[in-house]
C-alpha cells in the first residue's frame, strides 16, 4: 500500500485512562520503563504500543489527557512524572514547554479536522461530491437549522481548537498568518461568534464525543472532528445498520493534527535509548502501514493511496486520498493564547450550568472541604484563567446544594469579579448533615432551568447539569426523576454529567448519564481535576 504525504498542522484532547505491558526479559539490548502522556485519539495504537513493549521488555504506560492538562504538565518541566509527550498538535508543545526540555519532537501521523455529516443531509444539501465547501457555507446551513452541529471545546481538546482556528482563519478571509490585529477585529468576533453560536452539544474528549454520536445517533446530526475519528465512526454506524457520516474537508480554514511525539529529556540515557526505539519503530514502514490501515494519514509516499483499504478510507463516505490537503499556517504562540482566552471569554456559545452539589453528612470534613477548593478553581477568576476555564460575561452559574433535601437554587450571571466573589462565599459557606436524595436535587434542577425553557432561551445556552456526590442515594424519587426527564420536554437534551469520589453509586449515576448523553467523571484524589474536565463538556 501506498502510504500518504506528510501534512502539518493543528489538534488535540482527551482523557485519562492507562494501559501498561509487564515487563518481560529484555531484547535487543532494551529495558527499563516509559511513562508516555498522549491525546485520546491515540487510543487505536494500544495494541502496535504494547506489543512493542512486550517484545523488547520495556514496561510501556499511556496515560491519556486533554490538550490543556498536556501543555501544562509540560510546564513543570524536567519536573513532571512523564518521560514523553504525545498531543494531538505541536501547538500544544510550543506553549507548554517554556522550559525547553522537550527534544527528539517527530510526527508520527497526520489527520485533517472534518465535519462529519449525516449522508440523507449532506444529499439534501447538494454536498456530496464536491469539494467547495466553505466554513461560510457550513455556517448558513447550520444558522438555518439545517443540521446540529457538536464539536468539542477549542480551549479543551486539540480537534475543537483546530476547528476554531480553521474558523478564524476562513472568515478572516485567509490571512497569510493570524495576528493579534486579526482578532481584535470585532467583524471576525461577531462572525465567529455567530458561527460557534450553532453548536448544539459541546464536549471536552474527540473521543469521548465520537463514542456518544455513536452511541446516540439520533442525538447528533454533525460533528468537527479527525478524519480518523470519523471514519471509526462510521465503520461503528455501519455495522449497527445506521447512516454513516459523509466528511467534508472545509475549502478553507482546514486544520490538521500533526501528532508530535517526543522526548521529556530529564539526562536518563536508558529511557532515552527506549523513546528513541520506539518512536523509529512506529516510524517505520511496517508500522506506517498499519497507521494507514486504521485511517490515520502516514507515510512519506504519495497522497494517491491506489490500493487503500475501502472499508477504512471509503470514497462513499466522502474520504478523498486524492485531495490536495492545505492546512492554514500556525500563528505563534502569543496569538494562539490569545485566541484561546477570546474563545473562553468572549466568543463560544455561553454556558447555562447547574451545580448540584452534595452536602450530606458523609461530606463532612475532608470531602467538602475539596469540594469547596474545586468549586474555586471554576468561580476564582485568576484559577479558572489559569486552566481556560474563566466564565465569560453570558454565562450563567445556578448553585444548587442538596442532602435529603435542597437549598434554594442561586443564580449568578456573568463574569463580573463581584458575582463570582459572591458565589465563590455562597459555596465557602455550606456545611455538612443530613441524608442523600440526588434523584429530587436533579429534579429541582431540572425545575430551576424551566424558566428557560419556557421563554424559549434555553439552548441559546449550551444548558447542563453537573452533580459531585460521594454516597448512594436514596431511591425514592428516582422514578419521578426519570419520568421528568421523558416528558418535560427538554430533560435528556441537558446533559447530565456526574462527578463521583468516596462511596458514590457509580451504578446510579450511569443510568442518569445514558438517558441524558452525559458523563460520568471518577474523581479518586483529584475532585479538582475531575470538576475541571466535567466544565469542558459545556
Amino acid at each position: 500500500m501506498k502510504r500518504l504525504i506528510p501534512i502539518v498542522a493543528v489538534a488535540l484532547l482527551a482523557i485519562a485512562v492507562v494501559f501498561g505491558s509487564g515487563i518481560i526479559p529484555q531484547q535487543n539490548g532494551l529495558r527499563g520503563n516509559l511513562h508516555i502522556v498522549s491525546g485520546s485519539e491515540n487510543k487505536a495504537l494500544e495494541p502496535i504500543i504494547a506489543e512493542w513493549g512486550n517484545e523488547n521488555g520495556v514496561d510501556v504506560k499511556v496515560t491519556y489527557k486533554g490538550s490543556v492538562d498536556i501543555s501544562r504538565i509540560l510546564g513543570e518541566g524536567a519536573e513532571g512524572e512523564f518521560d514523553a509527550v504525545w498531543p494531538a498538535n505541536s501547538l500544544w508543545i510550543e506553549l507548554g514547554d517554556t522550559q525547553k526540555v522537550v527534544k527528539h519532537r517527530e510526527s508520527i501521523l497526520r489527520s485533517p479536522v472534518v465535519l462529519g455529516l449525516r449522508r440523507p443531509i449532506a444529499e439534501r444539501l447538494g454536498w456530496v461530491g464536491r469539494d467547495d465547501i466553505t466554513v461560510q457555507m457550513i455556517q448558513e446551513a447550520a444558522s438555518a437549522d439545517k443540521f446540529r452541529l457538536s464539536m468539542t471545546s477549542a480551549t479543551q481538546s486539540n480537534s475543537g481548537a483546530s476547528a476554531y482556528f480553521g474558523f478564524l482563519y476562513a472568515l478572516g478571509d485567509n490571512p497569510d498568518v493570524l495576528t493579534l490585529d486579526d482578532l481584535g477585529d470585532e467583524a471576525l468576533q461577531d462572525k465567529v461568534r455567530d458561527l460557534l453560536a450553532q453548536v448544539d452539544r459541546s464536549s471536552g474528549s474527540s473521543g469521548w464525543l465520537k463514542d456518544s454520536l455513536v452511541a446516540n445517533p439520533r442525538a447528533f446530526d454533525a460533528m468537527f472532528n479527525y478524519e480518523a475519528l470519523v471514519i471509526e465512526a462510521n465503520q461503528a454506524l455501519v455495522a449497527s445498520g445506521q447512516d454513516p457520516l459523509y466528511v467534508i474537508y472545509p475549502a478553507n480554514g482546514l486544520s490538521v493534527a500533526d501528532s508530535p511525539l517526543g522526548y521529556v529529556n530529564k539526562g536518563n540515557a536508558e529511557t532515552e535509548e527506549a523513546f528513541l526505539n520506539l518512536q523509529a519503530h512506529l516510524l517505520s514502514d511496517p508500522v506506517q502501514d498499519q497507521l494507514v490501515a486504521l485511517g490515520r494519514r502516514a507515510g512519506l509516499i504519495g497522497l494517491a493511496a491506489d490500493n487503500a483499504d475501502t472499508a477504512v478510507w471509503n470514497p462513499e463516505w466522502g474520504v478523498d486520498l486524492n485531495r490536495a490537503i492545505a492546512p492554514i499556517p500556525t500563528p505563534d504562540a502569543a496569538v494562539i493564547g490569545e485566541a484561546l482566552r477570546l474563545y473562553q471569554s468572549e466568543l463560544r456559545k455561553p454556558s447555562l450550568t447547574v451545580w448540584v452539589l452534595d452536602v450530606s453528612g458523609s461530606m463532612e470534613g475532608e470531602p467538602l472541604d475539596q469540594l469547596k477548593a474545586a468549586m474555586g478553581l471554576l468561580l476564582d477568576a485568576e484559577a479558572a484563567a489559569v486552566n481556560l476555564l474563566q466564565p465569560s460575561s453570558r454565562d450563567i452559574n445556578i448553585l444548587l446544594a442538596f442532602n435529603h433535601e435542597h437549598l434554594p437554587p442561586e443564580t449568578y450571571k456573568g463574569a463580573e469579579p463581584a458575582a463570582l466573589r459572591q458565589a465563590l462565599n455562597t459555596v465557602q459557606g455550606l456545611q455538612a448533615g443530613g441524608g442523600t436524595d440526588l434523584y429530587a436535587a436533579l429534579w429541582y434542577a431540572l425545575e430551576a432551568l424551566e424558566p428557560y425553557h419556557a421563554d424559549g432561551t434555553l439552548f441559546d445556552y449550551l444548558p447542563a447539569i453537573v452533580a459531585m456526590t460521594d454516597g448512594a442515594s436514596d431511591t425514592i424519587n428516582r422514578d419521578l426523576l426519570l419520568r421528568t426527564l421523558e416528558t418535560n420536554g427538554f430533560g435528556s437534551d441537558v446533559p447530565i454529567h456526574a462527578i463521583a469520589f468516596g462511596a458514590a453509586d457509580e451504578t446510579q449515576l450511569k443510568e442518569l448519564n445514558e438517558a441524558t448523553i452525559g458523563r460520568q467523571f471518577s474523581a479518586g484524589s483529584d475532585l479538582a481535576g475531575a470538576l475541571r474536565k466535567a466544565k469542558g463538556y459545556n
